[in-house]
């Protein structure tokens, strides 16, 4: 017989277990991570950072309220994340949501602090219409102040927050040199990378010559497409730097496509050859390769002149990567005019690692090339598979315990200058950043930066059939599971209650 007093002393027992979980959930915060590469876990580079810092960490987020469910998901997971970093580093990150929306004095305030507005599209009684919002953050280290003034839907955001307090609390940046003086770009001509590596790095134009060296606190050198003959002193030099310990990373052209004019040439400039004695072989070669990017191309449609897109092979579409550091999150970037790269190394004390490769269907041309952009390509002009268009090396090179990088392009990162200058899709960079954070810095934040939502495309050589197929799956598949789960439920309680009726009760 349950009892008035029976009744009370289990609600006194269930507010005591629920009391003692909300206790136990407060003091030891645990999530469950499922997705692909842990996006929802901090990483150790982030926990070595947290639990390194000297004063508190003040992170002040701007957020508009009532946004849309795929933008409100940003904050949730900026918030949920802050939590983390506030249980990791002992209550040193301090957090406070601000909306922005609530008066003009803490707009003014965002604005003012380096975060700006966006305007996003809402849907509000079968209409839509455009808001502002405010996706931002600044964060405070003592008297040092960052900002992030965006964070977008499937961003890197641990990677956002650490290298942010990271460069707060650095007390001297990494020294990387930008190698000038033979025809390279400037860093007005890369901005999309200076910025990425400005966060973690000092970089500055290094200029070689007679009178000259290489700076002794320089830790990695970068060579991007030089187009000049390199003078055999700086050849040397780059040689000493190596002896030393230092980092190369040299992504060269050796050959060269000129749109204008439909040809392809051999570029020279000395420095295959100093790559070769380290067992390094880029030849002249245009790859080619089915997965690639397009030109636009002057058509006539009717009575009008078009631009239509035409598929190029001298673009390959680099998307098939090996497991390593620098390709962590990077899914494809487009490679122009590149040549393979072959490594020999010399004896087991040097260990390589080819970093991507081109499509199963690919080949090669030698130069001088006359580009026919109509031209109706057959199986039979591609017949190579993966060819390796980077590498990572590691070990005894010139006597002493270092790493290279080596890019068979050397344009893929180049934004260019002037009025040709163009955005570069973003895992182009990563990958450019990805290679310079491997070479410079030892703390691991270098798994972050792609760390975060990715997508996952169909094989561009898959058939429109199963292209079909595979949606209308996705689409029903979920559905069908749903009603055969109802249906084998109803018949297994069904079944029970047929049982049921039919036992005799004494």
């Amino acid at each position: 017989m349950v009892t008035k007093q029976k009744i009370i002393t289990s609600l006194l027992l269930l507010a005591g277990i629920l009391i003692v979980l909300n206790f136990l959930a407060y003091k030891f915060f645990v999530r469950l991570d499922f997705t692909e590469g842990g996006q929802y876990t901090l990483s150790d580079a982030t926990k070595t950072i947290l639990k390194s810092l000297d004063e508190p960490v003040t992170v002040t987020a701007y957020f508009s309220e009532n946004l849309p469910p795929d933008v409100q998901k940003v904050k949730s997971d900026f918030k949920d994340i802050l939590t983390e970093y506030n249980s990791v580093s002992g209550g040193k990150i301090a957090y406070q949501f601000i909306n922005p929306g609530e008066d003009q004095q803490l707009e003014t305030e965002a604005q003012q602090s380096g975060i700006r507005p966006v305007v996003i599209n809402v849907r509000e009684r079968d209409q839509m219409k455009q808001q502002k919002a405010y996706l931002g953050a600044v964060l405070q280290y003592g008297e040092k102040k960052e900002v992030i003034p965006l964070i977008q839907p499937g961003t890197a955001m641990e990677y956002d927050l650490s290298s942010n307090i990271k460069k707060m609390t650095l007390q001297e940046k990494t020294q990387v040199g930008l190698l000038q003086g033979n025809g390279e770009p400037t860093l007005q001509a890369v901005p999309q990378l200076a910025q990425q590596l400005s966060i973690m790095y000092d970089v500055k134009p290094v200029t070689l010559n007679d009178s000259t060296d290489i700076p002794g606190n320089l830790k990695t050198l970068v060579i991007i497409a030089p187009k000049d003959t390199i003078p055999p002193s700086t050849l040397s030099k780059l040689d000493g730097f190596l002896s030393k310990g230092g980092r190369i990373l040299a992504a060269i052209n050796r050959v060269d496509g000129d749109l204008s004019n439909a040809s392809g040439k051999s570029v020279s400039t000395g420095l295959s050859d100093w790559l070769s004695k380290k067992g390094i072989k880029i030849d002249d070669d245009f790859i080619i390769d089915v997965n690639s990017g397009n030109v636009m191309v002057r058509q006539n449609q009717g009575m009008f002149m078009m631009n239509t897109p035409v598929k190029f092979p001298y673009l390959p579409i680099i998307s098939k990567f090996d497991k390593h550091p620098i390709t962590t999150g990077i899914e494809q970037v487009m490679m122009p005019f590149a040549s393979p790269v072959i490594i020999n190394p010399p004896d087991t004390s040097l260990h390589y690692v080819n970093l991507a490769y081109t499509s199963d269907k690919t080949g090669l041309q030698k130069p001088p090339v006359y580009f026919d952009v109509m031209k109706n390509w057959t199986r039979a002009d591609f017949p190579k598979s993966s060819l390796p268009v980077a590498a990572a090396l590691s070990g005894k090179i010139d006597g002493a315990n270092t790493k290279m990088v080596i890019f068979g392009d050397g344009d893929f990162a180049v934004n260019g200058e002037g009025q040709g200058q163009q955005k570069l899709q973003a895992d182009n960079v990563n990958l450019m950043s990805n290679a310079i954070d491997w070479l410079s810095d030892d703390t691991g934040l270098i798994a972050l930066r792609t760390k975060g939502v990715t997508s996952r495309p169909l094989d561009p050589d898959i058939e429109e059939g199963t292209k079909t197929l595979v949606k209308y799956l996705n689409f029903l598949l979920p559905i069908f599971l749903i009603i055969m789960y109802g249906v084998v439920r109803y018949r297994v309680r069904k079944n029970k209650r047929n049982k049921w009726m039919s036992e005799n009760y004494v």
